[in-house]
């Protein structure tokens, strides 16, 4: 499993501190005849000994600091920052760091090589320390690399002090530069974790405004389904019954047999054909091919049973990785591939169509081709036979999904109807 770079860092700032500590300790024990005297060595066992003590605590307090630090984290701090590897600005974290820069000074005194050690400061003071702390911290971390590369602490002679003075400012601007940096990329880290919470926020906005655009499509369509039904229900169903009604009181009227007959046979038939139109409507109110079946699947039954019927070729192709849509988004989208293809059936005289189905990201389209005779998209275009409304309906049903409908077509040269709607998903 490949690690995170705050993963490394983390491990480095738990289990370097050791091995830096017990690389110099080797070094310096092997160099200690040479540059410490006896008195200089019981003095930097006592301080290894403090420096061990002091880095154990540290790495038994750091876990539960980092736990205090996710919980408040947790609670409501920035939701685009990521997980600390030092529990930064915490009164331990200073004490941490003071006491282990004196230790380490103190030893680098004793013998050069222990500034291996002294070097940490150089790594965590922006974690641990304020910013001027940091700047203080990193200064004293330069001293001490400065006189163990120049010889040793303090300078002997003027050739060691030149020197010591040359490592120093080389290192102070080594430090000045890490801190320069760390600023720079504390700066990045607070402009990602601001980027990031501003594009949660947009995409919980258009989420809402998804959802409030659906409730308002559902609720228009609602009422466009009414005017429609009673448009319907007034021009068919209730002029069939007053038809009814009017051939039936001749009947009651009439002595003679004949007449009789014949307005009853009327009447039959008015009724059968309200009865028809009854039916007609009742199932044009939701699409039943989507009750058990996704859009994909009820528009592959759709095109094979049209193509069937009217012994045109038609294929559907569904191309980008299939959603899940919004019961209103894939009624819509059913309807229109309906009306389409009744148009066709009804008025292209063609021997070839095509329906493809496309998932796009965050929107959905659907286009139904044919090769038909075409026609002007400018001239009206006649009610069809089987209820729906032809062009102006596939628009205004996309329209109340905030979609849109786009037809192109010429005289003898087929014709293409591209239908566009937002990709709302189910639930």
């Amino acid at each position: 499993m490949t690690m995170t770079v705050e993963e490394r860092w983390a491990q480095f700032f738990r289990y370097g501190p050791y091995a830096l500590l017990g690389l110099a300790t080797l070094l310096a024990a092997v160099s200690a005849s040479l540059v410490m005297t006896r008195q200089e060595m019981y003095a930097a066992g006592a301080l290894l000994l403090a420096a061990l003590v002091l880095e154990a605590w540290w790495s038994r307090a750091v876990p539960r600091l980092l736990a205090a630090d996710a919980a408040e984290h947790a609670a409501g701090a920035d939701p685009g920052a990521g997980a600390p590897v030092l529990p930064e600005g915490t009164i331990a974290g200073r004490v941490h760091f003071t006491l282990r820069t004196t230790l380490a000074f103190a030893l680098t005194w004793l013998n050069p090589f222990f500034a291996i050690y002294a070097c940490l400061g150089c790594f965590d003071a922006g974690h641990l320390l304020p910013p001027r702390a940091a700047r203080v911290g990193r200064m004293v971390t330069a001293v001490a690399l400065a006189g163990s590369q120049s010889g040793g602490l303090p300078p002997t002679s003027l050739t060691q002090w030149i020197a010591f003075g040359a490592l120093f400012a080389f290192n102070a601007t080594l430090a000045i530069s890490l801190d320069h940096l760390g600023v720079k990329e504390a700066e990045k880290t607070k402009e990602r974790a601001e980027t990031i919470a501003a594009l949660e926020k947009a995409l919980a906005e258009n989420a809402a405004l998804h959802t409030q655009l659906v409730l308002q499509a559902r609720e228009a369509g609602v009422a466009d389904e009414r005017r429609r039904l009673a448009a319907e229900i007034h021009d068919t169903i209730a002029q069939g019954l007053t038809g009814v009604i009017a051939q039936l009181q001749v009947v009651s009227s009439t002595a003679d047999p004949a007449l009789a007959r014949e307005h009853l046979d009327r009447a039959q038939a008015l009724a059968r054909r309200s009865l028809g139109e009854a039916r007609r409507s009742v199932q044009n109110l939701a699409p039943a091919a989507l009750e058990h079946d996704t859009l994909p699947e009820a528009l592959k039954k759709t095109v094979s049973e049209w193509s069937e019927r009217t012994g045109v070729t038609a294929r559907l192709t569904v191309t980008g990785t299939e959603e899940p849509l919004h019961d209103e988004v894939a009624a819509t989208l059913l309807r229109i591939a309906q009306e389409a293809l009744a148009n066709t059936g009804g008025h292209a005289r063609a021997a070839r169509a095509g329906v493809t189905l496309s998932y796009m990201g965050d929107e959905v389209t659907l286009d139904i081709r044919d090769d038909g005779c075409g026609f002007d998209p400018l001239a009206a275009v006649p009610r069809t036979g089987s209820g729906g409304f032809g062009l102006d309906g596939m628009r205004a049903r996309a329209e109340r999904i905030a979609g849109a409908v786009a037809v192109e077509s010429e005289p003898g040269q087929g014709t293409a109807i591209s239908a566009r709607v937002p990709l709302v998903r189910h639930g």
